[in-house]
């Protein structure tokens, strides 16, 4: 992976980061109650071909390597035995981090698995080895530490808290990523004490010395669900299973688990690794999702056979975003199970809608401008600006001085101001905007209010909605508006709204057409809905194609930038429609495609102008850069493409092409042959989703 953000220079190695393997004394069996935990050796086999299909540097094991606890030693050592009989084919060095069920417990009442003792840490020392210790790679300090030894009192406890400190002291200055079991906190650093953290006084102990040494990075398993966190200078990351998933956490979403997942247990999209590319100025954390394939089910791909996803702190040019119309930030609070927690509410945040960002490469978010004026949401989008995010927000009509007053100050964290107005208050607003402009330094775009004049329909049927954003007829009326209200040195551009009706190719292309005459940028809000509220789309084929169309589209048009209407599913209300996601935040196929074209597409600059081909059932987009010729293929139904006409000017060198499915991201060769101006394709080739094909130029 080669990253085209200078800030984060050059890559110095790749490592993988696992945990919550929970393997058992036998393939297909478990000594738990639920039917997933007998998967759990086969998903671990699945894991280590993938993982020795990437060929990191070494691998990292977070703990809850096996699933029968220390208090059971003829189960315990059974399925050590099967742990180290399948990690013994990985290719590379592996390191390993006890878990609670590795050693045991915290130190709790209630502790399901026993509590940590002597005697369960020896069990680790004899079939693992030292159960806190460091190593190095290229510069960086890699730091495993017992969780469960925090608040024992027991000698090991000061025996490692005398460790850690005098390593981290002696290193100062230098990069720390620290690896552990439980992590200290969930939500908040002063959360309190459950089943999934570190209890006081050993957390602030810990917090402390991440402070003090400026940790870059802590990684924690136990409660197999991604968050993300920031502790002063140090990115918390909680990780993903590759077994199962803790459905006491279910509770996050707003509809029940899928008919099959075990009531959230086996939500197979949730399960996977890290895969963490180090460079020489911070680290990037790339999601694998696993979907809890079993080893043998299908051929692992090598790494030169799939797309490598771009994190969007990879990459500088990511002209497609997301309207966030969902709450993305919200705490909750996950009711006692009676499984693991009894006696407290665990308060907890759904991040799985920022894992679905990160997997995709997508930099640009759409919120409210009230997002802005909440102090919990506004760190969050501090902490996420800095992993590459970038924030819209967008409001209706004059600003109250508060509004103003948070706008000012917060800045920084906005990159660009959308604002719909009433035709009526347009004064009002260009004056206001005037004023603005002295201290505020942001891309600001127009957005106007349609009218019902604007909005209505043939017949008597009425849709009492709300639209605004200019169309591509309003050329007149922006210059009008830019000269009248003498807003052309303040304003950067408009909101253009994008029908479902409008072909992407045809309609972004005339999109730059018209920026460049008027002088402006343009903001396009493209709807995966059609205009009538009462309808409903679910087609996600149609919405994966039109995603990729105007990714596409727009990657020539440097003065535009797309939002996608929506993120994630509205299943309920007004315009119900599918979005990128479900509404447990697991991926559709227009996810898939946008994480794979920006895999693709994010090392290739100069795009030159597109062209559409209709096809019988679908249609062909080619743009060509400097060395590639592009053919994305947007088929509706199954389809044949024969036959490709070459842009004027473009030759095609060898006889096989590119063709990357942009549904599963896997890279295959694609015979091709050159005559009379056209590209022939090998005809045996069946389309069934979008697919890019790249041809090297002459």
């Amino acid at each position: 992976m080669k990253s085209n953000n200078k800030n984060l220079r050059r890559k110095l190695f790749t490592m993988v980061v696992v945990a919550d393997t929970h393997l058992s004394e036998q393939d297909m069996e478990s000594n738990s109650p639920f039917p997933v935990n007998r998967l759990a050796n086969g998903r671990m086999k699945h894991v280590v071909q993938d993982i020795n299909a990437l060929a990191p540097e070494f691998v990292i094991n977070l703990g809850d390597l096996i699933h029968p606890v220390p208090g059971v030693p003829h189960a315990y050592s059974e399925a050590v035995s099967r742990f180290l009989e399948q990690t013994s084919k990985l290719n590379c060095k592996q390191y390993l981090v006890p878990g609670n069920h590795d050693v045991g417990d915290k130190p709790i009442d209630w502790a399901p698995a026993g509590t940590v003792c002597d005697e369960y840490l020896a069990l680790w020392q004899q079939y693992f080895g030292d159960h806190y210790y460091a190593f190095e790679q290229q510069g960086c300090h890699f730091l495993v530490v017992n969780a469960q030894l925090l608040n024992t009192g027991l000698q090991a406890e000061r025996d490692q808290q005398q460790w850690l400190e005098s390593y981290l002291e002696q290193h100062q200055g230098g990069r720390f990523f620290i690896n552990i079991h439980y992590p200290p906190f969930l939500t908040e650093p002063d959360e309190p004490e459950h089943y999934d953290n570190i209890a006081e006084p050993g957390r602030s102990w810990l917090l402390n010395l991440l402070e003090r040494y400026e940790v870059e990075a802590l990684f924690a398993g136990h409660v197999h669900n991604f968050w993300f966190n920031r502790y002063a200078n140090t990115d918390c990351y909680l990780l993903l299973s590759t077994a199962f998933v803790r459905q006491d956490y279910s509770e996050m979403y707003r509809v029940p688990p899928a008919e099959g997942d075990e009531h959230g247990r086996n939500e197979d999209a949730k399960l996977g690794y890290f895969k963490v590319n180090v460079y020489e100025h911070g680290h990037v954390c790339h999601i694998v999702r696993t979907y809890g394939q079993l080893a043998g089910e299908q051929e692992v791909e090598s790494l030169e056979h799939r797309t490598d996803a771009v994190h969007p702190a990879e990459h500088d040019r990511a002209p497609l975003g997301f309207d966030l119309r969902q709450t993305w930030s919200e705490v909750l609070e996950v009711p006692p199970s009676g499984g693991l927690d009894e006696f407290i509410r665990k308060p907890v945040r759904n991040d799985y809608p920022l894992m679905a960002l990160w997997e995709m490469g997508v930099k640009k978010v759409r919120v409210p401008l009230q997002d802005l004026e909440n102090d919990y949401v506004r760190e969050r989008m501090s902490v996420l600006q800095q992993h590459g995010l970038q924030f819209t927000v967008f409001s209706f009509g004059a600003l109250t001085v508060g509004q103003q007053d948070t706008l000012l100050q917060h800045q920084s964290l906005v990159h660009s101001w959308e604002l719909a107005y009433a035709q009526h208050d347009l004064e009002v607003i260009a004056e206001q905007l005037r004023q603005l402009s002295a201290t505020l330094d942001l891309p600001i775009y127009l957005s106007r209010l349609r009218t019902h004049a604007d909005t209505k329909q043939d017949g008597n049927r009425y849709y009492h909605v709300i639209n605004h954003g200019f169309s591509l007829n309003d050329g007149l009326l922006m210059e009008q508006i830019l000269s009248e209200q003498d807003l052309r040195s303040v304003i950067a551009g408009f909101v253009v709204r994008m029908a479902w009706r409008d072909q992407p190719c045809t309609f972004v292309k005339q999109a730059g057409e018209l920026a460049d005459t008027v002088g402006v940028r343009f903001s396009i809000h493209v709807r995966l809905a059609d205009e009538n509220p009462a309808e409903a789309n679910y087609d996600d084929l149609t919405n994966a194609n039109r995603i990729a169309s105007s990714l596409v589209a727009v990657m020539a048009q440097p003065a535009i930038d797309l939002f996608v209407d929506t993120f994630a599913d509205n299943d309920r209300g007004y315009f119900v429609k599918n979005g990128v996601v479900d509404r447990r935040y697991n991926p559709r196929l227009g996810s898939q495609v946008v994480r794979n074209l920006y895999a693709e597409l994010h090392p290739h600059s100069d795009f030159n102008e597109l062209a559409c081909h209709e096809l019988a059932y679908g249609e062909v987009q080619t743009f060509s850069t400097e060395r590639y010729l592009f053919a994305l293929v947007l088929p509706t139904q199954p389809i044949y493409v024969q036959q490709l006409s070459l842009p004027d000017g473009v030759s095609i060198k060898g006889s096989e092409a590119r063709r990357v499915n942009l549904e599963t991201g896997i890279v295959s060769g694609l015979a091709v042959g050159t005559g009379n101006g056209q590209l022939t394709l090998d005809n045996s080739v069946l389309y069934q989703t979008p697919t890019l094909i790249r041809f090297e130029r002459i």
